[in-house]
């Protein structure tokens, strides 16, 4: 008996997958890009979860705990509360796809192979250390944490070569672009 079903057979559960895309990013990428791509899988059973976690985690950290500063602690109210967390999990869904479709639409220009599967499973899966990161909005001291979720960028160069095939000499350049694209 199982305790995490997986996407696919022969895949790891969502708390195996993020620890090994956490620990040991390379050989996970090499894994992940020979694995079939079941993009309502991973939308489902990988990046749901997590932000489903991180967007519960900051409701009750605002809603719950609340801001300190200066001896006073504002807290959000229940239903503000609610219908941010319910945005943070939506937006998360369009931010993933939405990442996904710009690495795609950018492959060609550096020598990589447009995928939109493996852009998806590079956009979501190099998201992991930003939505575990949003653990720390449960208590609103340990918040400035979430800067751990930088992270995410490491995972993100290090997949572009592994998924989407990018030439070495053209990594940086692709991955620079892919962010500030994203930023504007």
């Amino acid at each position: 008996m199982t305790t995490e079903p997986s996407v696919n057979a022969g895949t790891p559960g969502l708390v195996d997958r993020a620890k090994n895309i956490l620990l040991k990013p390379q050989s996970e990428w090499d894994r992940i890009a020979t694995e079939p791509a079941n993009v309502g899988g991973l939308y489902a059973g990988y990046l749901a979860p997590l932000l489903l976690l991180s967007a519960v985690c900051g409701f009750i950290g605002a809603s719950v705990f609340g801001y300190s500063f200066l001896g006073m602690t504002t807290r959000v109210p229940m239903v503000a509360g609610l219908v941010a967390a319910v945005l943070r999990v939506v937006m998360g869904f369009v931010g993933a796809w939405l990442l996904a479709f710009i690495i795609n639409a950018l492959a060609p220009n550096f020598g990589s192979q447009p995928s939109m599967e493996q852009a998806q499973k590079l956009s979501i899966y190099s998201a992991t250390a930003g939505l575990l990161a949003g653990v720390f909005g449960i208590f609103p001291p340990l918040a400035i944490l979430s800067i751990l979720g930088l992270y995410s960028l490491v995972l993100l160069y290090l997949g572009l070569p592994r998924l989407m095939k990018t030439p070495e000499d053209k990594r940086v350049g692709y991955f620079a672009t892919i962010i500030i694209v994203c930023i504007v």
